[in-house]
C-alpha cells in the first residue's frame, strides 16, 4: 500500500512492518499505540521504525492512517489523570511554607 508520511511516499505492506518490528523492545505506551504481533507499540516507535525518519518529522495521525489501512489494531491508551486536590497538595509541598515575617 502506498502512504505518504512527513510527505514523503512509501509502500508498506502488513508483512514488511511486522518483520520490521520483530526484534524491537516496546517502549512503554502513553497515548496512541499499534498493536503488531502480540506487541503493543506506541505509535511514533513504529513510525521511526518503519520509516527510519526522526519522530518529529511526523504526526501521530499519520502514521495511525496508514497502519489501520493495513489492518493492524491501533487503541488509545488511557492516560491515567491525578486527582485535583493531590496535584494541588503536591505543588503545595513544593513550594513549601510561607516565611514568617
Amino acid at each position: 500500500m502506498r502512504c505518504v508520511i512527513a510527505r514523503f511516499p512509501f509502500e508498506l505492506t502488513k508483512s514488511g512492518v511486522l518483520e520490521a518490528m520483530k526484534g524491537i523492545k516496546p517502549e512503554p505506551a502513553v497515548g496512541e499505540c499499534v498493536i503488531v504481533g502480540r506487541r503493543t507499540y506506541p505509535v511514533k516507535q513504529v513510525g521511526q521504525v518503519v520509516t527510519r525518519q526522526d519522530r518529529r518529522d511526523f504526526s501521530a495521525g499519520e502514521v495511525l492512517r496508514a497502519m489501520a489501512q493495513l489492518g493492524f489494531t491501533c487503541p488509545a491508551v488511557p492516560r491515567a489523570a491525578a486527582p485535583v486536590s493531590d496535584s494541588f497538595q503536591h505543588a503545595s509541598e513544593l513550594l513549601g511554607a510561607p516565611a514568617a515575617a
